[in-house]
């Protein structure tokens, strides 16, 4: 599943040859009301938004290929969807674990579960190459500010790497940037923070990490670690995680179930037990990050993020403490007082 960048819609894709794009306007009513796309002759794995909300992006599970979908808006307020007449053309050698638009729309990442990650044009063609060198892939994934593509998998670190353009939008050559390192086994999963300044891992070594990466890694500066926290779930099975958009709630998902931490102490805040019938096939926090969403059977389901609330809360009496003129007070206790309502309405206020 995927969120737009404008968040207004969720994209959801199924082994029922559909994507559904849901208004996220609705998720607070009764009725769930979602448009379709078809895929003919085949399903979808993997879907993604294109950063202008005009087009999305699937993984073909028998093509073994990318497909573009094109979304017009009717004069009904519904759209039309319609596939581009080509497919990309087949170029991995091994299942695809990820897929990605740049927000800047410059580039596609797609990458497998060997060593491969291919940065393509969005005409199909391919930039670049990049071979991993972590014996298998196990996730990677494009930076919201569009200059990174990172990688894990059987390694102890997360490798990250810059897609350079010219001045003029030309596509330069990919570099690398710069390593989390700090895990003492494999790392199953990472994810970017909205502004990219902070990343998060989860490892096989039971314990996931948040990570500094605003870092000026030209002049070989590292990224520093801030808060390694305990998840022993991750050491006996594979884990996917969440970055709230604010760095300040990390959402980790084993089997079928999903625990939340609160990033800035290290605790773990709630816990979700068996939400889906199966194992959680994704997880991903909407660009508000006040919910969660999770899917691994036929159905998604939504969280309500007290956590976010709970640290926002905190952060903002840290801050009135400190705040020493009256108009930044106000702002902060507005702040603040929204926070509390919030989870006054969602029956979390600790007393």
């Amino acid at each position: 599943m995927d969120f737009s960048s404008n968040g207004k819609y969720l994209a959801t894709c199924a082994d029922d040859r559909t994507v559904r794009i849901w208004s996220t306007k609705d998720f607070q009513q009764r009725e769930h009301r979602s448009m379709r796309a078809n895929v003919e002759l085949d399903h979808a794995t993997l879907v993604r938004f294109s950063p202008d909300c005009r087009a999305f992006i699937v993984w073909l599970a028998n093509g073994d290929t990318l497909r573009v979908f094109k979304m017009t808006k009717r004069e009904d307020g519904g759209y039309t969807f319609t596939a581009t007449p080509e497919d990309f053309p087949k170029k991995h050698k091994a299942p695809v674990i990820n897929i990605g638009i740049a927000d800047t729309g410059k580039f596609i990442m797609t990458a497998s579960s060997d060593t491969a990650i291919l940065i393509w044009n969005l005409k199909g063609q391919v930039l670049s190459t990049i071979n991993t060198n972590q014996m298998n892939n196990t996730h990677a994934a494009i930076s919201p500010c569009s200059r990174f593509v990172a990688s894990c998998g059987f390694t102890p670190d997360v490798k990250v790497w810059e897609v350079c353009f010219g001045k003029k939008g030309d596509f330069q050559e990919v570099v690398r940037a710069f390593e989390l390192k700090g895990h003492s086994a494999a790392v199953h999963f990472f994810a970017f923070s909205n502004d990219s300044r902070r990343m998060a891992s989860v490892s096989k070594d039971g314990t996931w990490k948040l990570w500094d990466t605003d870092v000026e890694y030209k002049k070989q500066q590292d990224p520093y670690l801030l808060r390694t926290g305990r998840f022993e779930e991750a050491s006996t099975i594979p884990c996917r995680l969440a970055l709230s958009p604010d760095a300040q709630v990390l959402a980790l998902a084993s089997g079928s179930s999903i625990y939340l931490y609160n990033t800035r102490r290290g605790e773990k805040e709630e816990c979700f037990e068996h939400v889906h019938g199966e194992c959680i096939t994704d997880l991903s926090f909407d660009i508000t990050g006040r919910l969660l969403a999770s899917c691994g059977d036929r159905a998604v389901r939504l969280f309500h993020n007290a956590p976010g609330h709970r640290a926002v809360v905190e952060e903002m009496q840290g801050l009135l403490k400190r705040a020493s003129n009256e108009s930044t007070r106000q702002r902060l206790q507005q702040q603040l007082t929204q926070a509390q309502e919030a989870l006054k309405s969602l029956g979390a206020l600790k007393k």
